[in-house]
């Protein structure tokens, strides 16, 4: 997938193809009945696809994946080949000689500051990050749960800080912040002591599918509950693990006459106002 919701075509031998392809129907990314590649590496950039552990790929499968961060990096989508290189990493089974040319590739393709944090990250080890923005602002936060999370086809650190001044969400989710990665100009990182946190804060926020919503809505890795409401038919409850609310509302907006989230209060009149500007903004220009 490219930045403009394209497919991915890469090229790789038929060899490595046949790797791929097995591995996308290992994991059911498929299209119709054929293994899809581009959806399996898609799924693994947006996280959807958590890989496990398990010491055990084949050197085929690494040498496949090995050969995707060179193809990926052919057609600019150096994000994407990042994310296969980081999961390589996290291989046993990698060689001394191949993990040190994917570290390379990553020293080389990312800032320092950068490089420091995907560290820290991968080895929950807590941090003090100071950036300065486009406006050359000064900011200081120190975090304690990060991740690279993609919204909307950009990169953005998801992080847990203990700082909360200048967050305007809701009370519940004021230690979480998110920065676009594109936009820190200058960062400064460095180890502190303390305790990581295994996730950001997060609120459950029920929403209703109405209507061919909630026939066509696909279950995502954060929902917790999907679930038709015996009372109401062709209506459908999705009970979500949300630690967003401005990707989380985005989200649904364009959704919004088939989509009402019931709780909670502060998250629903968020929408309703939304929605009533957006209504009084129709009225003026008529």
């Amino acid at each position: 997938m490219s930045r403009k919701g394209q497919s991915i075509t890469l090229s790789v031998s038929e060899r490595d193809k046949a790797e791929l392809e097995a591995i996308a129907l290992e994991f059911g990314m498929m299209w119709g009945d054929e293994p899809n590649i581009s959806k399996l590496i898609k799924a693994i950039a947006q996280r959807e696809l958590i890989v496990g552990k398990n010491h055990d790929w084949q050197d085929s499968r690494i040498r496949a994946l090995h050969r995707c961060i060179a193809a990926l990096t052919d057609i600019g989508q150096i994000e994407q080949a990042e994310i296969i290189a980081n999961l390589l990493l996290e291989r046993s089974e990698l060689s001394v000689p191949l993990r040190r040319e994917i570290e390379a590739f990553l020293i080389n393709s990312l800032p320092s500051w950068r490089s420091q944090i995907d560290y820290y990250i991968l080895r929950q080890q807590p941090f003090q990050l100071a950036y300065q923005d486009a406006a050359e602002r000064v900011f200081n936060f120190t975090v304690h749960h990060a991740k690279i999370t993609p919204h909307e086809k950009r990169q953005y650190l998801d992080c847990w800080c203990e700082e909360t001044e200048g967050n305007f969400g809701i009370p519940e989710l004021l230690h979480n912040w998110c920065f676009r990665l594109d936009r820190i100009n200058e960062a400064s990182v460095t180890e502190i002591t303390g305790k990581w946190h295994s996730n950001l804060d997060q609120i459950e926020v029920e929403m209703h599918l109405l209507n061919n919503l909630a026939f066509a809505y696909q279950t995502k890795p954060e929902d917790k509950t999907v679930e038709w409401i015996p009372d109401k038919p062709k209506v459908k409850r999705v009970i979500r693990r949300v630690s967003n609310t401005f990707w989380f509302i985005r989200e649904i907006m364009q959704y919004s006459s088939d989509c009402i989230v019931i709780s909670p209060e502060s998250v629903r009149s968020q929408i309703k106002q939304k929605l009533i500007k957006l209504c009084q903004s129709y009225d003026l220009i008529t």
